[in-house]
Order: structure tokens, then C-alpha cells, then sequence
């Protein structure tokens, strides 16, 4: 239930993105910024999930900030001139809650299916956001505000929910301690070079979808289909992810198809977005729904990545922060660079070829995130932080 809450904020503006400028007064000039703010939000608001649950615990700490995304989705649709300063409100909220999610898997032991579960939600929450918005806003007498301001009861719902959960403060991690059988200094993070890895693989793929999500349904509106239609092939683009998002985090698991599927993605993303640019109209359906499985699946191995390559839940969740933080701020450059683009050019193929150039970046970032020792943040036998994750199968007892 938290998953899903956490991409309705974005996807459905970009599924009416081009109704944004004369319901709420908007500079059509911003439009790019707007599509980039939550994202921005993201990768400045990593390290607030793990401080939260280390006060309040996992559980209540995503309730605090499902409350708090509930609160911005109703403020940016009521007030207009506090649409931009709202939608990075939800975008660091959404964060905070996200950051949190690999460390609830890996706390409780969960599978890859568990992973996948997760990741499946977030992909669940884009589809029904963008498709659901434009027969809300019918529902509601053509008011768009309210059909935007709506998706605060889910997150409401989730909250409640969830505030149980997680049990209590989480204390933080050591940066030393008495290992049986073995005295080791730990690593910091940011000198881990498979957290590095992990962050770019997360970053690229993340670029990659708000681009995608930002500008899809303007790019089908401006290849000659209806608005209606432009915003149900952007929920299709999600819809056909889920099975993709739910089985990428379990075949993860498997050593050997790992090694393939990591470079392998980012490779199909390339030619999955040249497709779109380049399938007629009466294709687009097919094409787009190959990119949505395509992507969504390099998000369930980014999420996957985060849980197979730490050693417990403490790193687990100090990499979700790290990944997502830095992999968001990066990400924030998908959507307006795209937009950008298309306005010097005024049309569309130099950036799908700069999205495809980059999808083979992800390629080559998913090599190296998925070699190198395990990241740990905790004090561990080096010969065992050393060896690959198939190989990493006792861990030292550590006495706290």
C-alpha cells in the first residue's frame, strides 16, 4: 500500500500536463520545471527517511511522511500559485517513504517475490495516476483540481496502515565494533565503490522513467492522438510494467542470469525508446507497452540491487538513501533535459537519442553494480566482504 502511494503525485500532472498552464495559471515555460521539481525533491530529501526511522521507527516514520504527502496533493490542487512549491513538498515526502521500503524487506527477510511485491506497487500507483485522472476529472464536473487533490485518501489509508509497522527506533549503525573472530575497521559508504555502482545503475534508470513519464503523453499528443488517448497509453506504459517490476527482483536472485540481465536492460531500453520514436500511430500501443516492460523491469532490478548487494538492514537502508538520493538528483535532469531538448529543436528525435545513448550508460553501470564485494556498514570478516554475493553466505556475528 505504501508503493503505490508513491507515483500517483507525479504521473497523474504528466498525464494532463497540457491542461497544467490554464487550470492553474502556469507559465507554459515552467512546464519543464514542474516535471522536474519532484525529482529534484528526491535527491535532496534522501538521508530524511533513515534519520526519521532512527527517532520513530520504520513504520511510523513512512506514516509520517504518507501524512505529509497527503497534506501537499491537497494544497498544490487547491491553491494554485503553491503548485510548484506543493509538488516539491510530495516529491520529498514520496522520498522519504521510498528510502525507507528496501529496509522493511530486508529487516523482515523478504524474498525477492517481497521485492518485487514493492516494486510492482510503485508501478501499480503510475498506471492508475495517469489513467485515472482524466475520468476523475469528468467524474468531478471537469475539475481538475479535484481530480488531483483525490489521491490524498490512498495516501491517508496507506498511513494508517502502515504506522504500526516497523517496530521501534532503529539505532544507528556502528562504524566499528567486536567481531567474533575478527577485528575490522568499517568502510564508509561513500568509499564502497558497488554502492557508487548500485547509485548509478538506480540514477540512470531513474533519469530514464520521469523523462519517459514527463513527456510521453506530449510526445503521442503532438504525433496526432487525442489527449484522452496520449494519457491511457502513458497508464499503459505502467500497466504493462507489472509483471516485469514483480519477477525482475526474483530472477535477480539468480547468479547467473544477474550477470545477463544487468548490461542486457539497459540495452533493451535503447531500442525499446527508439521504437516509440520511430513505430507509426497504429503501433504505438505495442511499442509503448514494450518500453513499460523493459524499464519497469530495470527499476525492480535497481530496487533488487539495493537488497542483494548490502549485508544487512542497516546497509541496506543507508544504501536505499544513498541510491535514491544521489540517483535522484540525477534523475532530475531526465525530464528537463528532455524538455529542453524538444523546445531547441522543436522536435523529438534528438532526445529520444539521447534517452537511447544514455540507456546504454545504464547498460554498462548495471556491469559494474553487480561485481565487487558486498556494501556493509557493519564490521565483518574481510575475506567475506570481499567475495561476490553467491559466494557471501555466513556472516560474523556481531556484539553490540
Amino acid at each position: 500500500m505504501v508503493s503505490v502511494n508513491l507515483r500517483p503525485a507525479i504521473t497523474t500532472v504528466a498525464g494532463v500536463m497540457n491542461q497544467v498552464p490554464g487550470v492553474f495559471s502556469l507559465d507554459p515555460s515552467l512546464l519543464p520545471v514542474l516535471g522536474t521539481l519532484p525529482v529534484l525533491a528526491f535527491g535532496i530529501s534522501g538521508p530524511i527517511g533513515p534519520w526519521l526511522a532512527q527517532r520513530l521507527g520504520t513504520g511510523r516514520a513512512v506514516a509520517v511522511a504518507l501524512l505529509v504527502l497527503a497534506a501537499a496533493l491537497v494544497i498544490r490542487a487547491t491553491v494554485p500559485a503553491l503548485l510548484l512549491p506543493g509538488t516539491f513538498l510530495a516529491g520529498m515526502a514520496i522520498m522519504t517513504a521510498s528510502v525507507l521500503v528496501p529496509q522493511i524487506v530486508k529487516a523482515n527477510r523478504g524474498t525477492g517475490w517481497w521485492t518485487g511485491l514493492c516494486t510492482m506497487g510503485f508501478g501499480l500507483g503510475a498506471a492508475l495516476g495517469a489513467g485515472l485522472v482524466q475520468p476523475l476529472e469528468q467524474a468531478f464536473g471537469g475539475n481538475l483540481a479535484s481530480a488531483l487533490a483525490v489521491w490524498a485518501v490512498p495516501a491517508l489509508i496507506g498511513a494508517f496502515l502502515i504506522h504500526r509497522s516497523g517496530g521501534r527506533p532503529t539505532a544507528a549503525p556502528t562504524t566499528a565494533g567486536t567481531v567474533t573472530g575478527a577485528t575490522d575497521v568499517v568502510t564508509p559508504l561513500r568509499k564502497q565503490r558497488t554502492a557508487w555502482a548500485v547509485t548509478a545503475f538506480f540514477g540512470l534508470q531513474a533519469m530514464l522513467y520521469f523523462a519517459i513519464t514527463s513527456w510521453l503523453a506530449v510526445y503521442l499528443v503532438s504525433r496526432g492522438l487525442a489527449q484522452a488517448d496520449a494519457a491511457a497509453l502513458l497508464a499503459w506504459f505502467s500497466l504493462a510494467g507489472l509483471p516485469a517490476s514483480l519477477l525482475a527482483p526474483v530472477l535477480a536472485g539468480r547468479p547467473g542470469i544477474l550477470r545477463i540481465m544487468a548490461p542486457g536492460l539497459g540495452l533493451s531500453v535503447a531500442a525499446a525508446l527508439l521504437g516509440v520514436l520511430m513505430a507509426p500511430l497504429e503501433l504505438q500501443f505495442l511499442a509503448v507497452g514494450v518500453l513499460g516492460i523493459v524499464q519497469s523491469a530495470g527499476f525492480g532490478l535497481a530496487m533488487a540491487l539495493v537488497v542483494i548487494r548490502s549485508d544487512g538492514p542497516q546497509s541496506a537502508g543507508r544504501l536505499s538513501a544513498m541510491s535514491q538520493g544521489f540517483g535522484f538528483a540525477l534523475a532530475s535532469l531526465g525530464p528537463l533535459g528532455a524538455g529542453v531538448l524538444h523546445t531547441i529543436t522543436g522536435g523529438w528525435a534528438l532526445t529520444f537519442w539521447a534517452l537511447a545513448a544514455e540507456a546504454v550508460v545504464l547498460a554498462g553501470a548495471g556491469i559494474f553494480a553487480i561485481r565487487g564485494p558486498l556494501v556493509s556498514l557493519e564490521a565483518t570478516e574481510s575475506a567475506e566482504r570481499a567475495a561476490p554475493p553467491e559466494q557471501a553466505t555466513t556472516k560474523a556475528t556481531v556484539v553490540r
